[in-house]
């Protein structure tokens, strides 16, 4: 088992940019990128126009923003090795990272695997379907675009994430309706006062979207109600899923702490989890923000400490 000074486990803006930045500092990191079905980049790979990355006035697309990011890396002698990885050691040092093919002993570990946005099944909003192309799981990253100004829009959920996005929204679309399935927000009590009270703002008690139709975009949502069962198509840009994320870290098998809601803890101010020598960037132990910028930059922060806590070792 060959050993190495450091593993990146995960891709996307926080794992790309902690292997630029730690392949800078000549330690040769290995990043496994399939840590997702084998999909290397994130979520991002499945986002069309990014418009809020600093650099990009005009936008770029969320493949090519990624391949951008890897390719920088690569300049500097990252080895990427894309498979999954099936678990880890951390109980010992120097720590064992075990692929579907390979594995390692390393010296100090950056874990980014992200974290992946719930989406309910509902009948055209799946891959292939109209996901991306007016339905998507992120409000901020999307909302701005075009196709959704002056148009109205869905948002599905109950909670602060929900109300958030929905009201986010409202600077953009005509009119935003909050389906959810219950006769009562789970959000704050404050978060969902503001909701009520935003002229721009309507709740769909009671209710749930069944359907989602549109040729090459959203045109449409069918909403029945949960009690009567009487179904309603309605006219529609935009179908925005605020149901929750969860973070990849199955694969740890419970040997850092979380918080409650599954993501990775980290000691305020760093990005150091309750191991020594094991850090964490991006989406995986960041459930307020989860953008890419605020990813790339917590990948910096991980290289920046892992190489300070190895050159501190040695």
């Amino acid at each position: 088992m060959d050993r190495v000074k450091l593993v990146i486990i995960g891709s996307g803006p926080a794992g790309y940019t902690a292997a630029l930045y730690s392949a800078r500092a000549n330690l040769s990191p290995v990043l496994y990128e399939g840590f997702f079905s084998g999909v290397a980049g994130g979520q991002l790979m499945t986002t069309t126009d990014v418009e809020n990355y600093p650099g990009f006035p005009d936008g770029v697309q969320g493949p090519e923003l990624m391949h951008l990011f890897r390719k920088q890396a690569e300049r500097f002698g990252t080895c990427y090795i894309n498979e999954d990885v099936k678990s880890v050691d951390l109980s010992s040092h120097p720590f064992k990272v075990v692929g579907s093919h390979t594995s390692f002993e390393a010296e100090s570990i950056i874990i980014t695997t992200g974290a992946e946005a719930k989406r309910l099944d509902i009948p055209g909003t799946h891959d292939g379907e109209l996901w991306q192309k007016g339905v998507t799981a992120c409000a901020i990253c999307d909302g701005a675009a075009p196709i959704f100004r002056d148009k109205e829009l869905y948002v599905i959920g109950g909670g602060d994430s929900a109300v958030e996005e929905a009201l986010f929204l409202t600077n953009y679309g005509s009119q935003v309706y909050i389906v959810h399935r219950r006769e009562e927000l789970r959000a704050s009590k404050i978060m969902a006062e503001r909701a009520m009270k935003h002229p721009k703002v309507t709740i769909l008690w009671d209710s749930v979207v069944t359907k989602v139709e549109g040729e090459k975009l959203v045109e449409s949502v069918t909403i029945q109600n949960v009690k009567t069962k009487e179904e309603k198509s309605h006219e529609a840009a935009g179908l925005f899923f605020a149901v929750g994320h969860t973070p990849n870290t199955k694969f740890l098998n419970g040997q850092l702490d979380l918080h409650p809601n599954g993501y990775l803890k980290v000691k305020p101010g760093t990005v150091q989890t309750s191991v020594e020598g094991v850090f964490a960037g991006g989406d995986v132990q960041d459930f307020t923000y989860r953008q890419a910028i605020t990813a790339a930059g917590s990948g910096c922060m991980a290289a920046l400490e892992a190489e300070r806590w190895l050159a501190a070792r040695e």
